[in-house]
């Protein structure tokens, strides 16, 4: 494939359009420069080359519109970018039945387990990447407001326009979302109902992401939970409520309790695995309930039906399905 050396002349000035408010600026980057390497935008943003508003900042920041990118003069390899690959007629599918709500700011997804929600190494297969065939006739494409692991299912919020964009993503931020997750855990957790505040941080080094405890340079994460009902002492349905939305919280603070969600090898290492068989061997966390306030308008109180893996693993304990009410938070 043919290259070219190309620097551009000087400085420039560009202002964050209206359709691009709450991108972080690393993938504006990647919209407007998209064979920019990304360890070339961090050594750019880490001299302070690229600014935002004239000021020094990350490449996970969130934009606003109007605001001004200084792009600096930078020798960039240019190759002609490969064709974006068509969605196939089954992720197409599989986006329009993940639909569990619609209006015209925004949309939930139900989404199923083993779906990233964004691309990173050797991700080519994710939510962001097919969410413009949920776009339908509106002018702007959707965009994620926040995220999921890639093996928890449930429900993941869309803005369908960049006002609501940064509306749904304060909300998220500022803890004006309410979250409900269910997951079943390896042994019982004790007491049967409490609040687990421990702050994370993520660790340095490997391949995987990862966190833990930090009780000194963590950051806040904040879980309240409930044991509804258990099955002898091998496992339990846990209602998880997080006050904070830190990476991995939720998993790290029931292996925390000694109780690792079913499946979570990662964290929970072999006691995260039932012996026997009967139970699937994937991931049991799933984002259940949202209740997500609206100026001038109803709040949207909506919850997600189990995956097949999750729904089988209810069947063999004898679970139950019904929702608790939401805990007050004190």
């Amino acid at each position: 494939m043919a290259k070219v050396s190309m620097r551009t002349a000087k400085v420039s000035m560009r202002a964050v359009g209206e359709d691009e408010a709450g991108l972080r600026l690393d993938r504006w980057f990647h919209r407007h420069y998209p064979n920019l390497a990304h360890h070339r935008l961090e050594k750019l943003l880490r001299t302070g080359q690229v600014r935002l508003d004239g000021r020094r900042t990350k490449s996970g920041e969130r934009i606003a519109a109007g605001q001004i990118v200084r792009v600096p003069p930078m020798d960039v390899t240019v190759a002609a970018a490969p064709a974006s690959p068509s969605v196939s007629a089954e992720d197409a599918d599989l986006m329009l039945s993940a639909i569990l709500y619609r209006d015209d700011d925004l949309l939930v997804l139900n989404k199923p387990p083993g779906l990233a929600v964004q691309g990173g190494s050797g991700t080519t297969r994710h939510v962001d990447g097919l969410l413009e065939t949920l776009r339908g006739d509106a002018p702007e494409r959707p965009r994620l407001v926040h995220r999921l692991d890639k093996h928890t299912s449930g429900l993941l919020v869309v803005a369908r326009h960049a006002r609501a964009a940064q509306a749904l993503t304060a909300a998220f931020k500022a803890g004006l979302v309410r979250k409900c997750y269910w997951a079943v855990t390896a042994g019982v957790p004790h007491p049967l109902a409490g609040r687990i505040d421990a702050p994370l941080a993520k660790q340095r080094g490997g391949l995987l992401e990862r966190v833990a405890v930090d009780r000194e340079a963590g950051l806040a994460a904040v879980t309240l939970y409930q044991v509804p009902e258990y099955a002898a002492k091998r496992a339990a349905r846990v209602v998880l409520w997080p006050l904070t939305g830190r990476t991995h919280q939720l998993r790290v603070h029931l292996a925390l309790l000694g109780t690792p969600i079913l499946g979570d090898g990662k964290y929970g290492g072999q006691r995260a695995f039932l012996p026997g068989g009967g139970v699937s061997q994937a991931l049991h966390l799933h984002a259940r309930r949202l209740l997500i306030p609206r100026l001038g308008a109803p709040d949207i109180d909506i919850n997600a039906p189990l995956p097949p893996n999750m729904r089988a693993t209810w069947s063999w304990f004898g679970f139950d399905e019904t929702d608790p009410s939401w805990p007050d938070i004190e």
